[in-house]
């Protein structure tokens, strides 16, 4: 009687035991699935995403995250921050600059300093 006992105790722990796997493995499969659709959803979103991050961070100073203002200096767009007084040129700005300041009085007069020196 006492085997019998254990041999049906034994039965109720493997099957509580079956159960027990059953539930973890179907928990697991909701979790892959949940990951999925979330990786699927990233997947789609990342152009968008990509575009909301390129525009909060355009026109922002790099150094202290101020909003930059737009300044024209020589017919060339200049971005200023109010914070920290910086000053950010695009490709190709700082060469028109020193192109308009190679005409300017100054260099002028540095040249011909120079040349009288030499």
């Amino acid at each position: 009687m006492a085997t019998e006992k254990d041999r049906l105790g034994d039965k109720l722990h493997d099957a509580e035991r079956a159960r027990e796997e059953q539930y973890f493995a179907e928990r697991d499969r909701q979790l892959i699935d949940r990951l999925r659709e979330s990786k699927e959803g990233e997947t789609q979103g990342t152009a968008t995403k990509a575009t909301t991050l390129k525009g909060a961070a355009s026109m922002r100073c790099p150094k202290c995250d101020t909003p930059l203002n737009s300044h024209t200096l020589h017919d060339v767009a200049v971005d200023e921050c109010p914070t920290c007084h910086g000053m950010w040129l695009d490709a190709g700005e700082l060469e028109a600059l020193a192109r308009w300041e190679n005409a300017g009085w100054i260099a002028r007069w540095l040249r011909s300093e120079f040349r009288k020196k030499a």
